[in-house]
């Protein structure tokens, strides 16, 4: 079997663009991947057009490791976000294709489960007013609609620190999340690697009622000693890796044990294998896994089918029952979550398929997303109705 062609595909929000690619074997199976991108939609595709004639067409998709490895060191330059998202996208699809060549789900191929379900939290519920009224109404829908953990970020556009009236209202807002939740429920809250050490050190201080199970990425990711800081001052578990894309970068953070739970994301990874190796390496520092996922049905399925064969895993990120539900439309096939859990993927491969008409009705917006802007909760959709 021989891969013969790739084609990109972008599906816009206002926010985010997700990019599918589908990946076509001279046998006529034809498998799906997908990242997204903030920003370097434009990059990858530019990418993913040199990397098809350099690297991917002609290639074995059942051999994925030398793929992977061509790709990542074929074209010397060093890999970052763009060239290991681009991986990602290729790597997911061969597994798609593998597991449909076989009738088998991915989960099985990689050693079989060690779970029966996979806890999830929501994120992109709080599109909504920065008030303690607003994000208690919001977080009350999340524990109707079955979750058992949510995640958020209280803090607005803050960056470095927060003035003191900013900080009271962004524990304030932790506050009216976990009086609405209960107990029971896990409350994770983000913190976008807006803060120096001592601030971050400060705001985790006044969280610790609340009893967060992580404080996530509390200063800008480069820094692995200032990370360090923060994790030897708290109490709270601290979590990040949504922005490192090699495994070799988290060498640093294991050594300094900057962090409890690693996020890294599959879509900017380099696929299921490269965060399965990742995976194995915490579990020998005793650090669990919680990947990042910002994306769609198709990515959300790879994460899955990780989850299922990942003994240290945590829990699953998912944005698509709250942020722009109807992407889940573009690939159907992910179970919903029910009492907190997805289900196992069943299907063949990934277990989902490609609605390309689906997708071409939703085509790339110059989805602008700034951290640091006023209301930038509200994901595109404030004076607009939700999709």
């Amino acid at each position: 079997m021989r891969i013969t062609k790739i084609e990109p595909l972008v599906l816009g929000t206002p926010w985010r663009d997700l990019t599918y690619l589908r990946v076509h074997t001279d046998d006529g199976i034809v498998g799906v991947g997908e990242t997204r991108m903030l920003g370097h939609t434009e990059a990858l595709l530019g990418y993913l057009n040199e990397a098809a004639r350099n690297h991917v067409i002609g290639a074995d998709p059942f051999n994925t490791e030398a793929l992977v490895w061509r790709m990542k060191r074929g074209d010397y330059g060093r890999a970052g976000e763009v060239v290991m998202s681009g991986i990602a996208c290729v790597e997911m699809a061969c597994w798609d294709i593998v597991g449909k060549a076989l009738g088998q789900p991915v989960w099985r191929l990689l050693g079989g489960n060690v779970r029966d379900g996979i806890k999830a939290y929501a994120n992109g519920w709080y599109t909504v007013e920065r008030t303690a009224e607003q994000f208690h109404e919001a977080a009350r829908a999340v524990v109707d609609r079955g979750y058992r953990a949510l995640k958020f970020d209280p803090f607005g556009p803050g960056r470095w620190e927060l003035e003191p009236a900013e900080a009271r209202r962004s524990v304030e807002l932790v506050s009216a999340v976990r009086d609405a939740v209960g107990p029971d429920v896990e409350i994770l809250v983000e913190m976008h690697g807006r803060f120096t050490p001592a601030e971050a050190t400060r705001i985790a201080k006044e969280l610790e009622p609340f009893d967060p199970s992580w404080i996530e990425e509390p200063v800008p990711p480069e820094n692995q000693e200032a990370l360090a800081k923060v994790s030897r001052n708290t109490t709270l578990p601290v979590a990040t890796g949504e922005r490192i894309h090699d495994r070799t970068e988290f060498r640093e953070l294991f050594a300094h044990q900057s962090a409890d739970i690693i996020q890294p994301d599959i879509g900017h990874f380099g696929g299921i294998m490269e965060t399965r190796k990742l995976a194995a390496t915490a579990e020998t520092h005793y650090v669990l896994l919680a990947p990042h996922n910002v994306g769609g049905p198709v990515l959300t399925a790879a994460n899955l089918h990780l989850a299922a064969v990942t003994e240290n895993f945590k829990i699953q990120e998912h944005f698509n029952d709250f942020a722009d539900s109807h992407v889940k439309q573009a690939a159907p096939g992910v179970p919903e979550v029910a009492d907190g859990y997805f289900a196992l993927p069943t299907g063949p491969g990934l277990g989902v398929e490609l609605d390309v008409d689906f997708v071409r009705e939703y085509p790339a917006r110059g989805a602008r997303f700034d951290l640091y802007a006023e209301d930038w909760q509200f994901r595109g959709t404030k004076g607009e109705s939700a999709s």
